[in-house]
C-alpha cells in the first residue's frame, strides 16, 4: 500500500485548515453583514422620523400664523350680530383650535432666525411626557418642548426643557448662544402663553449639569421654579449672571418675568446649557 508522503500531508492539512476557516468567516460575515442592515434600517428610520417631526410641526406653526386672520374675521361678525358676554380668560385667536385639539397645549417659543418655532406643553402629573411624543400624542423621535413640572403660575420663571437634536432641531439652537455674536443677533426671545404674547430679552447663557444630591456650594438652577420671593428671585438672576459666559448687560429685578430654557450639552456628565431671558 503506497502511503502518502509529507508533502501530500502537508497539502490535505492546509485544504482542512481552509474549510474550518470558512466555517468560522462566513457566519461572522453573516452576522457583520445582518448587523449592518439592521444599522442602516434604523439610521434611515431615525432620520424619516425626523423629517416627519418637522413637517409636523411645520403645519402647527403655518396653522399659528394663519388662524388669527380667521379668528378676527369670525370675532368680527359674531360683534355685529349679537352681545358676547364676560367670561373666564380665552386663548389667543392664533391658539384656540390647537388648545381644542390638545388641553396640554401651555404655549409657543420661537427665536426668529432659527429652527426654533414649536409648541410648549404642560403636563404637571407626568412632566417628560412629551419627551418623544408628537402634538398628537403619537410616539416622536423630537418631542416638543415642555414646561417644568413644577410650575408654579405665581412662579415667574418658565423652565422649559427641549432636546439637543443632532440634525439641528428643537433645542440644539441654544448651544449656539455660547457665541457672543450669535447673542446680539438673537437677542430676544418670542414666548407666549396661550392667553399672553411675550418677548424676552437674554440675560445669560451658561454650561452646567445635572448635580448629585450631595454636591453642596452648587447652582441647581432647574430647582428654581417659584421666585415669588424677592431674595430667592434676587439670588437666581446673581447666579445666572456669574454663570454667564459673557455679559449681556440685562438684568432683571423682582416683579420681571423670566424665561429659562434647556437642553441638554455634552461637554460633561449629565451635562446642560441654559438660557435665561426676561420679559421686555
Amino acid at each position: 500500500m503506497n502511503r502518502p508522503d509529507q508533502s501530500d500531508r502537508l497539502i490535505q492539512r492546509g485544504r482542512s485548515r481552509r474549510r474550518r476557516r470558512r466555517w468560522y468567516v462566513l457566519p461572522g460575515l453573516a452576522f457583520c453583514a445582518t448587523l449592518f442592515c439592521v444599522s442602516l434600517f434604523m439610521l434611515l428610520s431615525g432620520l424619516l422620523g425626523l423629517s416627519k417631526d418637522q413637517t409636523d410641526f411645520g403645519k402647527l406653526s403655518a396653522r399659528v400664523r394663519k388662524e388669527p386672520l380667521v379668528a378676527a374675521e369670525l370675532s368680527a361678525s359674531i360683534m355685529k350680530t349679537s352681545v358676547v358676554p364676560i367670561s373666564e380668560p380665552s386663548p389667543l385667536p392664533q391658539y384656540a383650535e390647537l388648545a381644542k385639539e390638545n388641553s396640554d397645549l401651555f404655549g409657543w417659543i420661537k427665536i426668529e432666525g432659527t429652527k426654533v418655532d414649536y409648541p410648549v406643553m404642560y403636563t404637571p402629573d407626568e412632566p417628560e411626557y412629551y419627551l418623544h411624543r408628537a402634538f398628537d400624542k403619537t410616539k416622536s423621535t423630537s418631542g416638543i418642548p415642555f414646561l417644568d413640572g413644577d410650575y408654579k403660575e405665581q412662579g415667574s420663571n418658565y423652565l422649559i426643557y427641549g432636546h439637543n437634536m443632532k440634525n439641528g432641531t428643537m433645542f440644539k439652537t441654544l448651544l449656539s448662544y455660547k457665541d457672543k455674536e450669535f447673542y446680539r443677533k438673537h437677542s430676544t426671545i418670542a414666548f407666549d402663553t396661550i392667553y399672553e404674547t411675550g418677548t424676552y430679552e437674554v440675560v445669560g447663557a451658561f454650561y452646567s449639569r445635572v448635580f448629585y444630591q450631595n454636591e453642596q456650594g452648587v447652582f441647581r438652577f432647574y430647582k428654581y421654579t417659584d421666585l415669588s420671593s424677592p431674595s430667592v428671585f434676587s439670588e437666581y438672576v446673581e447666579k445666572v449672571k456669574k454663570a454667564s459666559l459673557y455679559d449681556t448687560g440685562i438684568s432683571a429685578s423682582y416683579g420681571d418675568t423670566l424665561l429659562t430654557l434647556i437642553t441638554c450639552s455634552y461637554h460633561t456628565e449629565h451635562g446642560r446649557f441654559v438660557v435665561v431671558a426676561r420679559k421686555k
